[in-house]
C-alpha cells in the first residue's frame, strides 16, 4: 500500500484531500499542528469507512522539529505522496503590515516545504517513484489587495515547485503545484456571500473542496507520471 502525507490535513479543503487519497487506496498520514483533535476525528472517520489513516503533529515553521516527527516515516513507511497543504492568512496593506504577519505567512508555506520535503527526498527517491504536491493560491498568480504575504508565500511554492521537478525528474518523482481560487469552506462563507463570490467568479460559484481533491487524486495517480513542474489553477476561469 502506498502512503500519502497531507500538511493541514484536518482543514476543510485538506479533509477532503485526505478522505480522496484515502479512498484511492492509499494510507495516509494527516498532518496537524494546532488542529490535532479535528485530525484524530478525521483518522478515526476514514478508518472506520475502511481506510487506513493517522495523524503527525509537528510546527512545520520549526524544521528540526518537523525532521524529528517525520523520522519514523522513512525507509518502508516512506510516504510517496506528499500534498503540502498548510497554510495561512494574516492580510493587511503592506504599508501597514507587521513583520510579523509577514514572516509568519511565509514560513508555514514556504519554510514548512522545505522542512516537510528535505528530509523524505532521499528516502522517496529511493522507491523511483513519488508525487509531490504544493497548494498554491490564485492569488500567487493574480494578486490580491491586502495579501502581499500570502501571494509571495504562495507564488514561491510555484518557483520551488518548477526547480524542484527538474532535480527529480530522472528519478521517478514529479512535482506540481495547484492553485485553487474560492474554494468552499468556513473560512470563506464568514467573509463571502454568493453575491460576492457571483462578482468575482466568472462561473458564479465558489469551487467545492472535493472537485480540488479530485485534481489531487489525479497529479497523485500512475496516468499523471508526465506532468511535472506545473502550476494548475483551479478557479472558476478567475485567470
Amino acid at each position: 500500500m502506498r502512503r500519502a502525507l497531507v500538511t493541514g490535513g484536518a482543514s476543510a479543503l485538506g479533509a477532503a484531500i485526505c478522505r480522496r487519497l484515502a479512498a484511492d487506496g492509499l494510507h495516509v498520514t494527516i498532518h496537524a499542528h494546532r488542529g490535532v483533535a479535528a485530525a484524530e476525528q478525521l483518522a478515526a472517520s476514514i478508518r472506520a469507512g475502511g481506510g487506513a489513516a493517522e495523524i503527525l503533529v509537528c510546527d512545520l515553521t520549526d524544521v528540526a522539529e518537523t525532521a524529528a516527527a517525520l523520522s519514523d516515516l522513512r525507509d518502508e513507511r516512506v510516504p510517496q505522496v506528499v500534498v503540502h497543504n498548510a497554510g495561512t492568512h494574516n492580510d493587511a496593506p503592506m504599508a501597514g503590515m507587521s513583520e510579523a504577519q509577514w514572516r509568519g505567512v511565509i514560513d508555514v508555506s514556504l519554510t514548512g516545504f522545505f522542512a516537510l520535503i528535505r528530509p523524505l527526498l532521499l528516502p522517496m527517491m529511493s522507491t523511483r517513484w513519488g508525487r509531490i504536491i504544493a497548494m498554491s493560491s490564485v492569488s500567487a498568480v493574480m494578486g490580491n489587495r491586502g495579501q502581499a504575504n500570502y501571494a509571495a508565500a504562495k507564488a514561491g511554492l510555484i518557483g520551488a515547485v518548477r526547480s524542484l521537478a527538474r532535480e527529480l525528474a530522472s528519478r521517478g518523482v514529479t512535482v506540481n503545484a495547484v492553485a485553487p481560487g474560492i474554494i468552499r469552506s468556513p473560512a470563506i462563507e464568514a467573509v463571502l456571500d454568493a453575491r460576492l463570490i457571483a462578482e468575482m467568479v466568472p462561473m458564479k460559484r465558489a469551487g467545492e473542496p472535493e472537485e480540488v481533491a479530485s485534481l489531487i487524486s489525479f497529479l497523485a495517480s500512475e496516468q499523471a507520471g508526465y506532468i511535472s513542474g506545473q502550476t494548475i489553477s483551479i478557479n472558476g476561469a478567475m485567470a
